[in-house]
């Protein structure tokens, strides 16, 4: 078998590739279980202020729990699908190309290399031994950024978002659930503030992004959602 043709610079665009998706993956499900942190949280704060019994609280969590992260799950299918979808038909698209007018497919690889800063000639010989290696599978990875083969997987995507909200519900949940009924409003609280500091943090540095303003704009995101959550749930509450 022929190995596979090494372009200057092309080997390290793969390697940022994989490194990429790797993190796209962590700052998913980052994301993911900072919105069950906040939307149990928010829930749970919003019945708490309509001065609800702890039982009621605890119901309140575990649907708030299920749905979101059956929502989530959905969701995430959902978009990967399309998105799967829409990178299929791009590659049906260029194959077609490549049968209907390969010169011109050719020139347009070639003018791509040069793009990434190889000479005339080089990209030249670069584009023609990547044709002969695999035409289509050079002009996915180059031109449509696409790995043949290589698409996210729906329902990977859909069990990796439903886990993540539901891991992130759980700190609320759980800070509840343990929390004597006197406390648990407070508790509550402080446990999701120190989840949301955490995860933050953790942004932050998977996108190589200060600490303390993500910090800060995670907190005050999730003090904001419970405090309106909260007075609303009161309002509600005295109404009825």
């Amino acid at each position: 078998m022929p190995s596979v043709p090494r372009v200057p610079g092309i080997e390290l665009s793969a390697e940022r590739a994989v490194t990429s998706d790797r993190l796209n993956w962590l700052r998913a499900g980052v994301l993911g279980a900072n919105d069950g942190i906040v939307s149990i949280a928010g829930l749970m704060m919003g019945v708490a202020g309509a001065s609800a019994t702890f039982e009621t609280l605890l119901l309140t969590g575990v649907a708030g729990l299920v749905s979101g992260a059956l929502s989530m799950a959905v969701g995430e299918y959902v978009s990967v699908s399309a998105q799967r979808d829409t990178e299929k038909a791009a590659v049906r698209s260029e194959r077609a190309m490549l049968a209907r007018v390969p010169e011109a497919e050719l020139a347009e690889l070639t003018r791509l290399l040069r793009a990434k800063g190889l000479s005339e000639g080089t990209a030249r010989e670069a584009a023609d031994e990547l044709t002969r290696h695999n035409a289509l599978a050079a002009h996915a990875d180059i031109e449509l950024g696409i790995k043949l083969g290589k698409y996210t997987n729906p329902l990977h995507a859909a069990l990796a978002s439903a886990l993540s909200f539901a891991l992130g519900a759980l700190v609320p949940f759980l800070t509840v659930l343990l929390a004597s009924s006197r406390v648990a409003v407070p508790a509550t609280v402080v446990a999701v503030l120190v989840a949301l500091t955490v995860t933050g943090a953790f942004a932050a540095r998977l996108g190589g992004a200060p600490r303390m303003p993500a910090i800060v704009r995670n907190v005050a995101g999730g003090v904001l959602a419970m405090g309106i959550t909260y007075f609303i749930g009161r309002l509600v509450g005295t109404s009825l």
